[in-house]
C-alpha cells in the first residue's frame, strides 16, 4: 500500500495542475472577474497622478447647463457658438462626444416647414427658409480648428461609413482581424463630415460587470478600420494624417504559436501600447472638477479663455438625464466624456497600463513551477513546511505583481496562480490528512480504541442559519417627514404624485447611504433609517446628525430648483420642508418578518420615540430635534435645548428634546456662542414668566441666528413668539 502511494500523490497533483491550466486557457467570467477586481484595486490604491495643467479638458453640458439654457437637444447654433468660442480661446483640437446624425429639427428651414401650416405665421415661412441652417453654422464653426465629431457602430449593414480622415500604416496582420467588428455605423450628417478634421467611433466594450476598463482605439465597420473617439482627438490636437498601427506578424511575435493581434498605435512620436483587439488598457486619475467647464460659461462668456488655450478639449453631456454615464473602478457612475478625457491625458503623458502578451504564459509557468514544488515538499516533508514555502510564493508573487504596476505599469494577475496553488497545497494536504488518518484508524483498530465522529459545523451544514431573529444593540434612528406635502400633491394624478416623491426622495436616500446609514422604509411622504446596524459604527450618533443636517441642505436645493421650474412653467411656487426626528436607543436588530418573507430592520421602544419627535417638529418649529442621548453622545455639535420634559403624544414617559442647530464647525463658531447666550435668557425668561425679557430675548437670538448657515431656529423663535403673544 505504501508503494502506491507516491503514484497516487503524483497523479492528484498533475490532475489538479492540469484543471489549472485548462481554466485558466478557457479563462471563464469568474476567473477573468476577479483577475480584473485586482487590478482594479491596484488602481484605487495607486491612480494615474493627473497632470495639474489639465491638457485635456471638458465642457460639460450638465445639470446646470439644462437648467440656464433649456431642455437638451439645443439647437446646434448654440453648439456652433460653443465650438466658436473654443476656436477664439485658441483650442488645439475640440472633440464632440455626440452622434450628429440627422438635420437639426430647430433649424430655421425646420420651423418654417412647422409655420407652414399656419396662415398667420406665412410672412415669415420665406424668412425663415433663407436663414442658414443650425447645420450649416456648426460646419462653419467647424472650419476655424480641428474637429471631431463622433459615430457609432451598429449592426445596420445598409449604413457604411465614409473613409475616415486618418490614413493608416498597417505593420504586419489586417488588425481588421483583431478589432472589434460592425456592420455599419450611424454616421455624422454629410455637411458636419466635410467640415470636420476628424471622426471617431464612440462604441464602448465594458467587461461583462459594465466596469470599462479599456477604450478601443480602432473599430472595424464593415470592411473600414477607423480610429475611435480618443484616438483621432489626440491624432487632430498633434496635427498628425497618419496612424502606424503594429500588429502581430510584423515583429513575428506569437504566444505559444498563436498571433497576439494588435501590439501598438503610434501618432506621431507617440506610442500606445495595446491589448490583442486593439484597446488601450485605461490608467484612470481621480475624478477632478478642474478638468470640467459647464457648458452654459461659453455660452454666457463667463468662462476663462485660459483654460482652454492650448489644450485638447472634448465637449460632452453628464447630466443624468442624457444617459451618458458610466462605472469605471474608481466610480460607480461618471459621463462618458469624462472616459474619453482621461484616455486622451493617459495618451499624453504616456501613464499607460499593459497587460503584456507574455503574461498568461508567465502566470502558467510559475504555477506549474510553484506548484510542483509544493507537491514535492507535502510528500517528503509534510504540509507545515509546504505551507511555509507555498506563502512564500504567494507573497512573492503578490509582491511582484503589484511592483510590475505600481513602478512599471504592468498588470500581472497574482490571485489565479495563488489560488491554483493553494488548490494543490490542499489536494496534497487532503492526501496526506487521509494517509494519516487511515493509518491512525488502522491502529487504533488494532487496540480496540472507540474513535468519536467529528463534530459537524452547524451553522454551515444547516439551512435554518437563516433564521428569524436579531440582537440588541444601540442604535440612531432617524425619521424624516416632508411637510406641506398634501398641499402640494394637490391636483396632480397618481403617477405625478409618484414622480414628485421619488424626485423627493432620491437625492435624501443618497445622502443618509453616504453618511453609512441603513433605510428601514419608506412610509409615503416619510422616511426611516438608523446607524449603527447591520455594520457597527461607534460614531453613529454624529454621523446620523451630520446626515440630518446634509438632508436639510439637499431639501433646500430641491425647492430652488422645484421654484425654478414652475416659475418656469408660470405656476406658482410651492415649497416643501422636511421634518426630522433623531434618537439614540438600545433597540432589537435583525431579521423581521415570516420564513418565507424578512427584511432586516429595528424595533423597540425608541423606535417610537424618534418617530414621535419627528412628530413634535410640527409644534415646536424646529426642523431637526433630537433626544437626550442622541445629543449626549454628539456632545459636538450645535444643540439647543427646548424642552426638558416634552410630552411626546402616545408617551406617558417625558423627554428631553434638543433642536439641532449644526453641525462641529458651528458649535465651536463665535455666532453659535453668542446665540447660545441669548437663548439662556430667552429660556430663564420664560421659566421666570417675564414676558418682557422673552419677546426681547427672542429678538436677540433672530439677530444672533442670521449669522449662522440657512434658517436653522427661525421656526423655533416662531413658535416662541406665538406662545408669548397667546
Amino acid at each position: 500500500m505504501t508503494s502506491r502511494r507516491p503514484s497516487l500523490h503524483l497523479i492528484v497533483t498533475a490532475a489538479v495542475l492540469a484543471a489549472a491550466v485548462a481554466l485558466r486557457i478557457l479563462d471563464p467570467s469568474p476567473v477573468a472577474r476577479l483577475r480584473l477586481s485586482v487590478f482594479d484595486s491596484y488602481l484605487n490604491l495607486k491612480p494615474r497622478e493627473a497632470d495639474p495643467d489639465f491638457p485635456v479638458r471638458i465642457v460639460d453640458i450638465d445639470e446646470a447647463s439644462l437648467a440656464k439654457i433649456g431642455q437638451w437637444p439645443w439647437p446646434r447654433a448654440e453648439i456652433a457658438r460653443i465650438v466658436e468660442r473654443l476656436a477664439d480661446a485658441g483650442a488645439r483640437t475640440v472633440a464632440i462626444d455626440l452622434i450628429l446624425a440627422e438635420p437639426d429639427r430647430l433649424s430655421p428651414q425646420a420651423l418654417a416647414r412647422q409655420a407652414e401650416i399656419r396662415s398667420e405665421l406665412a410672412p415669415i415661412v420665406a424668412e425663415l427658409a433663407a436663414l442658414p441652417s443650425n447645420d450649416a453654422l456648426l460646419a462653419r464653426a467647424m472650419a476655424r480648428l480641428p474637429v471631431v465629431l463622433g459615430l457609432a457602430g451598429d449592426a445596420d449593414e445598409s449604413r457604411k461609413p465614409e473613409r475616415p480622415k486618418a490614413s493608416f500604416a498597417i505593420a504586419g496582420d489586417d488588425p481588421r482581424l483583431f478589432v472589434p467588428r460592425f456592420a455599419g455605423a450611424l454616421v455624422p450628417l454629410p455637411e458636419l463630415a466635410e467640415a470636420t478634421a476628424g471622426m471617431g467611433a464612440v462604441n464602448w466594450f465594458p467587461a461583462r460587470d459594465q466596469i470599462v476598463r479599456q477604450v478601443p482605439l480602432l473599430t472595424t465597420l464593415g470592411d473600414t478600420l477607423v480610429p475611435t473617439l480618443a484616438l483621432e482627438t489626440l491624432r487632430t490636437g498633434m496635427g498628425e494624417t497618419t496612424l502606424f498601427v503594429r500588429a502581430s506578424g510584423g515583429s513575428s511575435t506569437g504566444a505559444f504559436g498563436q498571433q497576439t493581434g494588435v501590439e501598438t498605435v503610434r501618432v506621431g512620436t507617440t506610442v500606445l501600447p495595446t491589448s490583442g483587439d486593439g484597446q488601450l488598457w485605461l490608467n484612470f486619475a481621480r475624478p477632478d472638477p478642474r478638468r470640467h467647464v459647464s457648458a452654459h460659461k461659453l455660452l454666457d462668456g463667463t468662462f476663462d479663455p485660459k483654460d482652454f488655450a492650448g489644450r485638447h478639449v472634448l465637449i460632452g453631456a453628464s447630466a443624468t438625464g442624457l444617459l451618458d454615464l458610466r462605472a469605471t473602478p474608481l466610480a460607480a457612475s461618471v459621463p462618458g466624456v469624462e472616459i474619453h478625457a482621461q484616455a486622451v491625458e493617459q495618451m499624453l503623458s504616456g501613464a499607460h497600463l499593459t497587460r503584456p502578451a507574455f503574461a498568461t504564459g508567465a502566470e502558467i509557468l510559475f504555477l506549474l513551477a510553484a506548484g510542483t514544488l509544493v507537491a514535492g515538499l507535502i510528500r517528503r516533508s509534510g504540509p507545515l513546511v509546504a505551507a511555509a514555502i507555498g506563502i512564500v510564493a504567494i507573497a512573492a508573487v503578490a509582491g511582484g505583481s503589484w511592483l510590475a504596476f505600481s513602478r512599471g505599469g504592468y498588470l500581472l494577475d497574482p490571485v489565479y496562480p495563488s489560488l491554483a496553488l493553494l488548490a494543490v497545497y490542499l489536494a496534497g494536504s487532503l492526501l496526506s490528512f487521509v494517509r494519516t488518518e487511515t493509518d491512525r484508524a488502522r491502529v487504533k483498530r488494532a487496540f480496540g480504541h472507540y474513535v468519536a465522529a467529528p463534530l459537524v459545523e452547524e451553522l454551515a451544514a444547516d439551512p435554518s442559519r437563516l433564521k428569524l431573529g436579531g440582537e440588541t444593540r444601540d442604535v440612531t434612528l432617524l425619521f424624516a417627514d416632508v411637510r406641506g406635502f398634501s398641499r402640494l400633491s394637490e391636483g396632480m394624478d397618481a403617477e405625478a404624485v409618484i414622480r414628485f416623491v421619488n424626485r423627493l426622495f432620491t437625492p435624501l436616500s443618497e445622502v443618509i447611504l453616504e453618511h453609512r446609514g441603513t433605510i428601514d422604509k419608506f412610509m409615503g411622504d416619510a422616511v426611516m433609517a438608523f446607524w449603527n446596524a447591520p455594520v457597527v459604527d461607534p460614531d453613529h450618533a454624529a454621523r446620523a446628525c451630520r446626515a440630518a443636517l446634509a438632508m436639510q441642505v439637499q431639501m433646500d436645493r430641491l425647492n430652488r430648483e422645484e421654484a425654478a421650474r414652475r416659475a418656469a412653467a408660470g405656476e406658482p411656487a410651492a415649497p416643501v420642508r422636511l421634518g426630522i426626528g433623531l434618537n439614540t436607543g438600545a433597540c432589537c436588530v435583525g431579521n423581521v418578518g415570516s420564513p418565507g418573507r424578512f427584511d432586516y430592520s429595528v424595533l423597540g421602544d425608541p423606535v417610537n420615540v424618534a418617530a414621535r419627535i419627528e412628530d413634535a417638529t410640527k409644534i415646536y418649529g424646529a426642523p431637526i430635534l433630537a433626544g437626550e442621548r442622541t445629543a449626549r453622545e454628539a456632545a459636538t455639535f450645535a444643540f439647543l435645548e427646548i424642552d426638558t420634559a416634552a410630552h411626546l403624544k402616545g408617551k406617558d414617559r417625558p423627554e428631553r428634546l434638543f433642536a439641532l442647530v449644526g453641525d462641529e464647525a458651528v458649535a465651536a463658531s463665535p455666532a453659535f456662542a453668542k446665540l447660545t447666550a441669548h437663548y439662556a435668557k430667552l429660556r430663564t425668561a420664560l421659566a421666570e414668566g417675564d414676558t418682557a425679557a422673552a419677546t426681547s430675548a427672542v429678538a436677540a437670538c433672530r439677530a444672533a441666528a442670521r449669522d449662522l448657515p440657512g434658517e436653522p431656529i427661525n421656526g423655533l423663535l416662531d413658535h416662541y413668539a406665538a406662545g408669548l403673544k397667546a
